[in-house]
Parts: C-alpha cells; sequence; structure tokens
C-alpha cells in the first residue's frame, strides 16, 4: 500500500489483468471508448493492498446497450437492476456489475428514482462516501472525481460525499454502512459523519428489518468492530435497531477469539451485545428476521436449561455436548469468558475439538420385544437412556436390554 502522504495515480493487481475483467471491458470499450471506468470496493481495496471481492463498473453507456456490447462479445449479461441501470455480465461464472452513470431524481430514505447522465461528477455525488467513489480506467489509471478521496481510502477516513444528512436522508441505510465501513477500513471515526448519523437515526425505522440484518452482519463479520459499535451505541444508533443491545461486551469477545485463534462469528457477537434471556432474544430473531437456523441457535444459547459451563470437567461437558449440542456450548462458553466467567473455554473448544456424538444404542424395536406397549415404550427408552448417559455412555446394550426385561 502507498504511503498516506503519496497520491498513487495507478493501481496493479491480478484482477485487473484477469482474462474475463479484459473480455469484459474491451467489450465496453467497444462500444463507447474511455466509457468504462472500475469503481467502488474494488479500486479502494487495491489502494490498500487488500483483496478486492467484487468488480463493479461503472459506465457512460445506456444500460440497454449494455446488454447489446456484451450480446456483441458473446458474454452472458443479465438485467438484474436494469430499470436502476445495473446489468451483470458473468465470464467464466465470476460476475462484473456494471452500472450506468446515474443522478438522483427523487429519494425517500428508502429507494431512488434515477436518470442516467454521462457526468462521472453527478454521478460521485450520488455515492456515500469519499473513499467509495475513486475511480479506475481499464489499465487502473486513477480518476479523483472527487477530492481527498484517494486520500481517505489510503488513511481509512470514511467521509460522507458532500452534506452527510443530505446523504441519509437519500437512504438511512446508510447510517449503519457508516458504521459498517469504520469497522471494516476506518482508523477513526469521523465526528461530523457520526453527528449526521446520530441526528438521523429515527429514519431506519423506514428500513426493511432484512436490510438491518444484512448490514449490521456484515459489520460483525469485520476483524474487530469493536470501536465502531461502541460509537454505534454512544450515537444512539444501536438503540434504534437494537433497544436491549449494549457493545460493552464485544472487545472483552473479541479479545477472546483471538487467544483463541477463533475466526468472525456474526451470530456469537450478536449474542455479546444481547442480554441472555430467551423472551428478548426471540424478539430480536423476530425484528431483524433471522433465518430458522439463526433464530434457533440464538435461542439455543439463550435456553435457561442450558446451564454455566465456566467451571465443567470434561465428563459433564460430554453430557451437555450430548443434551445441548456442541454449538450451544461453545456459544455459551465464548460469551461467558467475555463476560470474564469462561474458566474453562479452552477445555470446551478442546474438548469440542475431539468429540463425537455416541449413538444410543436401543431404540422402539428393543422395547417391543422387551413385551412393552404404547407410553411404555417411550418412558423406558427415556430412562434407559438417562442411565445410559449417567455412566458416561459407557453402559453396554446388554445391560440396557436388561433394564427394559425389569420394566415388563
Amino acid at each position: 500500500m502507498a504511503r498516506t502522504d503519496e497520491v498513487p495515480q495507478q493501481i496493479t493487481a491480478d484482477w485487473l489483468d484477469a482474462s474475463g475483467t479484459r473480455a469484459v471491458m474491451a467489450a465496453l470499450e467497444a462500444a463507447r471508448p474511455g466509457g468504462a471506468r472500475f469503481v467502488g470496493g474494488c479500486v479502494r481495496n487495491t489502494l490498500r493492498g487488500i483483496p478486492a471481492d467484487d468488480i463493479d463498473i461503472a459506465t457512460q453507456i445506456l444500460p440497454e446497450d449494455v446488454m447489446t456490447a456484451m450480446k456483441a462479445a458473446g458474454i452472458r449479461a443479465l438485467p438484474t437492476g436494469i430499470e436502476h441501470g445495473t446489468v451483470t455480465a458473468i465470464v467464466g461464472g465470476k460476475p462484473f456489475e456494471i452500472t450506468s452513470l446515474r443522478r438522483d431524481v427523487e429519494t425517500d430514505g428508502r429507494r431512488a428514482v434515477v436518470a442516467f447522465t454521462e457526468d462521472w461528477a453527478e454521478d460521485a455525488q450520488r455515492r456515500d462516501f469519499r473513499l467509495n467513489a475513486i475511480y479506475a480506467g481499464s489499465d487502473g489509471t486513477l480518476h479523483e472525481v472527487v477530492p481527498g478521496s484517494i486520500a481517505d481510502a489510503l488513511a481509512g477516513r470514511v467521509i460522507f460525499i458532500g452534506d452527510g444528512d443530505q446523504r441519509l436522508k437519500e437512504d438511512y441505510l446508510r447510517i449503519l454502512r457508516f458504521f459498517r465501513f469504520n469497522a471494516w477500513y476506518g482508523a477513526e471515526v469521523d465526528a461530523e459523519g457520526l453527528a449526521a448519523c446520530t441526528r438521523q437515526k429515527d429514519g431506519l425505522a423506514k428500513i426493511a428489518r432484512e436490510r438491518i440484518w444484512k448490514e449490521l452482519k456484515r459489520l460483525l463479520e469485520a476483524p474487530d468492530p469493536s470501536d465502531a459499535m461502541l460509537a454505534m451505541e454512544e450515537s444512539g444508533v444501536l438503540a434504534a435497531i437494537l433497544p436491549e443491545a449494549s457493545a460493552g461486551d464485544l472487545p472483552a469477545l473479541v479479545s477472546a477469539e483471538q487467544g483463541e485463534g477463533l475466526g468472525p462469528d456474526p451470530l456469537q457477537r450478536l449474542m455479546a451485545l444481547l442480554p441472555r434471556r430467551l423472551r428478548e432474544v426471540r424478539e430480536v430473531s423476530r425484528v431483524l428476521r433471522l433465518s430458522n437456523a439463526e433464530r434457533d441457535r440464538l435461542a439455543a444459547w439463550a435456553d435457561p436449561a442450558l446451564p454455566h459451563v465456566g467451571t465443567f470437567s470434561a465428563a459433564d461437558l460430554a453430557e451437555a455436548f450430548y443434551r445441548h449440542g456442541i454449538e450451544a456450548i461453545c456459544d455459551r462458553a465464548l460469551i461467558e469468558a467475555a463476560n470474564g466467567a469462561g474458566e474453562s473455554l479452552k477445555l470446551v473448544l478442546a474438548s469440542a475439538a475431539r468429540w463425537s456424538r455416541p449413538v444410543f444404542p436401543l431404540g422402539g424395536a428393543d422395547a417391543l420385544a422387551a413385551g412393552l406397549s404404547g407410553p411404555e415404550v417411550g418412558k423406558a427408552l427415556a430412562e434407559a437412556e438417562e442411565a445410559w448417559i449417567a455412566s458416561g455412555f459407557t453402559l453396554p446394550r446388554e445391560a440396557l436390554l436388561a433394564r427394559l426385561s425389569r420394566l415388563d
């Protein structure tokens, strides 16, 4: 990455020279020479020396003409958002999102009515942050349409383009994007941007819950989102989306993760924000429209029947894994560690890595063969299973069958 007191004029990266990238840009160049540039994360990340996941392209070509240009080049293209100017080209299974230059005609905080333009500056002014409004030509030559944008990307400054309040009123989801980009790229939270988010936080009520969770989840996936989340809490934005949440335990959770060599888990980090009370957890699942798997995992962590695991022995853990599942126990142990009560986190993680679920050696056919019927079957098997668990899963099948025979 270049020094922050230098302003590079060009970027170089493998994705720039990839055959798929060259093919897409060549097709656009044939339709309008000089009319397409890379923009957004691929440029920002390359400047910062980190991998670029998505390749976004801005173009002066109208979307219908983009479709025609791709077809002429033999490239598959999908009109994924053509009413807003976006076409997705696919080469070798890799997508390239191509969007015609736009200006906002009308916004309501959730969606915008746009008009197409050929003016790069107009297109830049409708974007959110200066570090996301850097353009690069097909050879990597940089075009700084918004002054200071390259320096922002290098220094990790997340600053709104123009007036922050106006940017947020155009799309209130940008409030959460402000904190997400700070979590991933920010060196220090911009005071003016934070103040704008504080003033506009009530606008988040207009945003679909699914979009809020998607944005919050991406924020929580950052290597260390602690500072951004604490700023979100101080601004009142966190309370606006999750009234019961607090980011106070998040730094300790991140420290525990790093100490054990664990990667970021956004759902565990959500747990660290919430009180471990089943009613509140169920409400959060409803409010954020969590998937069934996410909802069930959150509920398992908050289940009052799940014991405190901080002082468990290896034998205790084996039983807990069997009764509650490895995931719930590991979630509980990590959150307890963040709360300062996780004395056995290492033991929990080591035991989980070695544990495989034992198979109860009896079934309904065994109970029937022992002469049991009706409700007796379930009751007898449950009692036998409890004895088997109490033995450390060692009671042999013959002994368990003998128990069933005695119940007959």
